[in-house]
């Protein structure tokens, strides 16, 4: 496997590429026919499954010896995903969104991890409508353009929450409401990780409640929250590892917000 900064390298130019010549290409360009629902209210579209396979390939030429684990692969064949957290595994989410991009909006993103063992190594996170790209390393900090970042909060009186409402049930959601009555400000998730993890270290939202787990979605969002100084775990405080298939998730701009969420919605 190439040495880190060519790795990097590497990798950012093949989402750049997949971006440029697959997903913007189909952006607000789809035919009926090209949209499909895979499951209720989740959607899939010929892009995403023409980004994954590009982003396949590619990612098999640059280390061979590392398995791969596409979210489109996975739909077709879910044993695909046994074993995700054993030895070396690069994941894909070759359109996070998807449901944004088959409506012709904003945002979506392409997200990459490098996992070992259930634990992520690097991520990255490019939204191609700005070209914003942002990337992790465990250990080595959080970066958006290159350029390093630290995690900042809102600084709203009290700390502005995205939830993810659509997975829970009218109880769970009236539950969720009462809890922040007076201790937390909610406001819509914005359905794509590849956004909802940049807002919590850009200080558009201090916490986020993510009922979902799956490893395409956060291996890469919830590396680069950690690097940035937030936190990412699970409402018993355990960190988010691949291949732990529990539903629920808090993520936060710091571990002092991070405490006030799980006390608020959970304590």
């Amino acid at each position: 496997m190439a040495q880190s900064s060519e790795r990097h390298d590497a990798v950012v130019a093949l989402m750049r590429r997949v971006a440029h010549d697959i997903v913007l290409p189909r952006f607000r360009n789809l035919a009926a026919a090209e949209i499909e629902e895979k499951a209720p209210d989740d959607l899939v579209t010929i892009a995403d499954r023409e980004s994954e396979d590009a982003l396949t390939a590619g990612l098999a030429a640059l280390d061979p010896a590392a398995r791969i684990v596409g979210e489109e692969a996975c739909a077709a064949d879910p044993t695909l995903i046994d074993g995700i957290d054993r030895g070396r595994v690069w994941i894909i989410d070759p359109i996070d969104g998807t449901n944004n991009f088959a409506a012709g909006q904003s945002p979506f993103g392409i997200m990459i991890a490098l996992v070992e063992d259930g634990v992520t190594q690097a991520g990255w996170i490019l939204d191609p409508v700005s070209n914003r790209l942002c990337h992790a390393v465990r250990g080595g900090g959080a970066f958006i353009d290159g350029q390093r970042i630290i995690a900042q909060s809102s600084g709203a009186a009290l700390p502005i929450t995205a939830i993810a409402t659509y997975f829970l049930n009218d109880e769970e959601r009236a539950d969720i409401a009462r809890r922040a009555d007076r201790e937390l400000t909610l406001t819509a998730i914005p359905r794509c990780a590849a956004e909802q993890y940049p807002r919590l270290v850009l200080g558009t939202n201090d916490i986020a409640l993510f009922n979902r787990t799956l490893p395409w979605d956060h291996a890469a969002g919830a590396l680069f929250v950690a690097e940035a100084g937030g936190v990412v775990r699970r409402p018993d405080g355990s960190d988010y590892r691949v291949g732990d298939t529990r539903r629920g998730m808090i993520g936060a701009a710091s571990p002092a917000l991070w405490d006030h969420a799980a006390r608020v919605l959970f304590g």
